[in-house]
């Protein structure tokens, strides 16, 4: 039994989709029609981790909550911000400071023409944050 298409030799039709607002079009394969906002998404780290912690002293339990709350709000602003098709990764941390040092990496495959990050620190007289936001892009 023969299955319905195109005719041997011939071309099939062109798939059609809707376009979000920013998006160009593209090929597959050809990377995002929307880069990721980097400075916009520092800004919204920056305001999110700094109205969370500015005036918090540290105290490992509601820390530990604040980091959770922290990376919950910051995805949900910045996947307004994004072009369909990026995986948002976001990670909180939150320490006492204390004169130690820490070092924090991270890994994984990577595309430097479409997946980018942004990171932000933050410090008062108690305890200190990184945040980091990374924008991946899936074809």
């Amino acid at each position: 039994m023969r299955r319905a298409g195109p005719a041997p030799g011939t071309a099939s039709p062109p798939q059609l989709r809707a376009m979000e607002g920013g998006e160009t079009p593209a090929e597959p394969g050809s990377g995002p029609g929307k880069r990721f906002p980097v400075a916009a998404v520092e800004e919204i780290l920056r305001d999110v981790v700094g109205s969370a912690l500015r005036e918090r002293r540290y105290e490992p339990g509601p820390c530990r909550e604040a980091a959770k709350d922290i990376a919950e709000a910051v995805k949900a602003r910045v996947k307004a911000l994004l072009a369909p098709r990026y995986k948002i990764v976001v990670v909180a941390h939150v320490g006492q400071l204390g004169g130690q040092s820490l070092q924090l990496s991270s890994r994984c495959l990577w595309d430097p023409q479409s997946d980018t990050f942004s990171s932000y620190v933050f410090k008062n007289s108690s305890l200190f944050a990184v945040a980091s936001v990374y924008g991946v892009y899936f074809d």
